[in-house]
């Protein structure tokens, strides 16, 4: 049957010919939920380290926002309560 080796055939490789997923979802950084695809509200914020001179270091700490959160208003509240604990180390994997 033609259609199932043509499937075979939309694997995505990378260059060492693993092969990987073609789209890898975003989680909310303030609800912990799934963004979706169609959710064209969402962000997605990289958050600059600094030393003490205020020279980029390279690092970075990254932050995904859901439509849903901004749309309420709380994204303000959302980043601040998220870098926050990041600065106490609660979070998780950080």
């Amino acid at each position: 049957d033609r259609s199932c080796s043509r499937v075979s055939l939309l694997k995505m490789q990378n260059a060492e010919g693993t092969t990987v997923d073609l789209y890898i979802p975003r989680k909310c950084s303030a609800t912990n939920r799934l963004i979706q695809a169609k959710d064209h509200g969402s962000v997605q914020i990289n958050i600059a380290h600094v030393d003490a001179n205020g020279t980029y270091t390279g690092a970075y700490t990254t932050v995904a926002l859901c439509g849903f959160i901004r749309q309420s208003g709380a994204g303000d509240a959302a980043l601040t309560r998220i870098w926050d604990e990041k600065q106490r180390g609660d979070l998780k994997g950080q």
